[in-house]
């Protein structure tokens, strides 16, 4: 327990005299694993969702639908539902294929469902506004109308013919806004198309009022819901083309709208995981001289190797734990909004579960972990004697070197010899600027991805939900990824110059001014920036192809050189504050306390 107790004291202390380092660990590790989680979570969430619609709304095993016409035709549908299999069913009801257009202009192809004005047994649309249809008016679906921007009173115009919206809706009986067509002109489920809700008889003066396709649909409630396709392969008619839908398919379409997100999130989870040790990592290397000696301190004590262990190691893994703690509530609360771009569903979103609250857990751990170990296990290894005499390591005198290098400008001579002593500084900084490049270039190639909106000529007047949402999620990870990659160079320019102090002072008295002490700080930093921006976007190209399709467009040469140069510029922007505070640090000061 005493020991216990000491190594919390030690933490604690080491965490409030190091307090930034600490918030940048936190900060990294809250950070990866909510992007993390969130990835895991969307495809479990949009189940939940869909499953808490379909039992809000009793929704239908299956829903039988026909583009064919006449009685024999009618006969056939209604002659589904009469199988031993069946124990519920509503129709046959007409589908009606027509245009829709609001107030505002803004048009949109929508399918029109001939309700009867008491709910059925199954597929009753549960109403989030409003009352249900009635002679003359409509209900629109929730997602359809927050796209259109329409609520319970307005107007709109279908085929020609204006009527009110009486109630908006859900159902779980389609799949989400925009893919309610399920069958029909347009080529079937893949339509960008709305949905509303008419009375029968409405419906079937709309369809005859301009000739308008129709389709009929019957929804069944089986027996037993899991041997849907059982059904269907009983009940294939030759003389007659019928689609059957299961449940099954229809919450597989409402992925449709989140086939990116995963992806995006997952691998932006990678990239941010990544920065986190480069940045941790270095602040680590930073610290190496000060936690081995420490580490001889408390060996002089009779500290065992394992309590030392213990002292380096908890203080990250303390912070990076609870980095992963508040990665998850961020993920909580971010995740109806990231599974659910559509307003069609409705229900609680539950929080990660447990496999994706372990991967998490064991990504936060993983960060800590090896960001520190080196560092750690080289401050256990050095001998009492050693760990407390520790100096920073003096570089090989090299004649020749020293010769070449007096032939270039002071910056570039001090960066090039503060690269040189650093050279894993140098490949973190080179990994960090690579990694933010991916991201950037990502963002730049889905900006260009043409996207074809929900109008009725393909236009923009309705955006694609899709395309939309995968945009603003790539922006939020790449603000994410660059946020984390200034905090990296700022971090690294610090700690280079904390470490480097004892020689730009004597740079200083050898008649280098604070600007050139200053420029070489940042050179440092520009040097390993230029290939790891160069070597970033041919790595992005190949990542991207992972997941883009075949004829994805490319952006323009342009876009990405001006990447690669706008990177650069904000790396010597970045750098020059700290370099500049670092160089003005008087020299007598700095030299008399690397003398004590």
């Amino acid at each position: 327990m005493g020991s216990v107790v000491l190594v919390v004291r030690l933490v604690l202390a080491d965490v409030r005299r190091h307090r930034a380092q600490a918030a940048m660990l936190l900060l990294a590790v809250t950070v990866a694993t909510a992007t993390m989680a969130l990835g895991l979570s969307v495809r479990g969430v949009s189940d939940a969702m869909y499953e808490q619609t379909r039992a809000a709304t009793a929704g239908p095993d299956m829903v039988a639908l026909t583009g064919a016409s006449g009685s024999a035709v009618t006969s056939a549908m209604a002659a589904l539902a009469s199988e031993p299999e069946v124990v519920a069913h509503h129709g046959p009801y007409r589908i009606v294929y027509a245009d829709l257009t609001t107030r505002d202009s803004i048009s949109s192809p929508v399918v029109v469902q001939g309700f009867g004005e008491k709910p059925g047994a199954i597929n009753r649309p549960l109403l989030t506004s409003g009352r249900w249809v009635r002679s003359g008016g409509t209900v629109l679906e929730r997602g359809f109308a927050t796209a259109l921007g329409v609520g319970v009173g307005d107007r709109v115009t279908i085929a020609g013919r204006p009527y009110p919206v009486v109630g908006i809706a859900v159902t779980a009986a389609t799949s989400i806004y925009p893919w309610a067509a399920q069958i029909g002109p347009g080529g079937g489920a893949s339509d960008y198309s709305g949905l509303a809700w008419m009375t029968r008889s409405d419906a079937r003066a709309l369809a005859a009022s301009q000739d308008l396709p129709v389709s009929l649909a019957v929804d069944l409630k089986l027996r037993h819901p899991a041997a849907a396709q059982a059904y269907i392969d009983a009940h294939r008619d030759p003389t007659l083309r019928v689609n059957f839908h299961t449940w099954q398919f229809t919450a597989r379409q409402d992925l449709v709208i989140l086939r990116d997100t995963q992806p995006i999130l997952i691998v932006g989870s990678w990239l941010l995981s990544f920065l986190a040790i480069t940045g941790v990592a270095a602040l680590a290397a930073g610290r190496a001289i000060q936690q081995t000696r420490r580490a001889g301190l408390l060996k002089a004590v009779g500290a065992t190797p394992g309590l030392i262990a213990a002292v380096l190691l908890t203080e990250y893994l303390a912070v990076a734990l609870l980095g992963d703690a508040l990665g998850l509530a961020i993920a909580r609360l971010a995740v109806p909004a990231i599974a659910s771009p559509t307003a069609s569903r409705i229900g609680d979103a539950a929080g990660p579960g447990t496999a994706t609250v372990v991967t998490a857990t064991v990504l936060a751990v993983a960060v800590a972990v090896l960001s520190t170990l080196r560092p750690t296990l080289r401050a256990m290894r050095t001998a009492t004697v050693t760990a407390l005499t520790v100096t920073a390591h003096q570089p090989r005198h090299r004649p020749w070197l020293t010769a070449l290098s007096a032939l270039l400008p002071t910056p570039l001579l001090l960066g090039l010899r503060l690269t040189a002593r650093r050279p894993g500084r140098a490949v973190l900084q080179a990994c960090s600027t690579a990694t933010t490049a991916i991201a950037i270039v990502a963002l730049l190639t889905l900006h260009v991805q043409p996207e074809r909106g929900y109008g009725l000529d393909g236009s923009s007047a309705l955006p694609n939900l899709r395309g939309e949402h995968d945009r603003r999620l790539m922006l939020a990870v790449t603000i994410l990824l660059i946020a984390l990659a200034v905090v990296n160079t700022i971090t690294l320019t610090w700690t280079m110059a904390m470490e480097a102090r004892a020689n730009m002072a004597i740079a200083r008295t050898l008649g280098a001014t604070p600007g050139q002490i200053a420029a070489g700080l940042s050179v440092a930093q520009l040097l390993p920036s230029l290939p790891g921006a160069v070597i970033g976007v041919p790595l992005s190209g190949g990542l991207l192809s992972l997941f883009a399709a075949r004829n994805a467009a490319e952006p323009p040469s342009s876009w990405l050189l001006g990447a690669m140069l706008a990177i650069l510029v904000a790396t010597a922007a970045l750098t020059a504050l700290p370099a500049r505070l670092a160089a003005r640090r008087p020299v007598a000061q700095t030299l008399s306390a690397e003398a004590a």
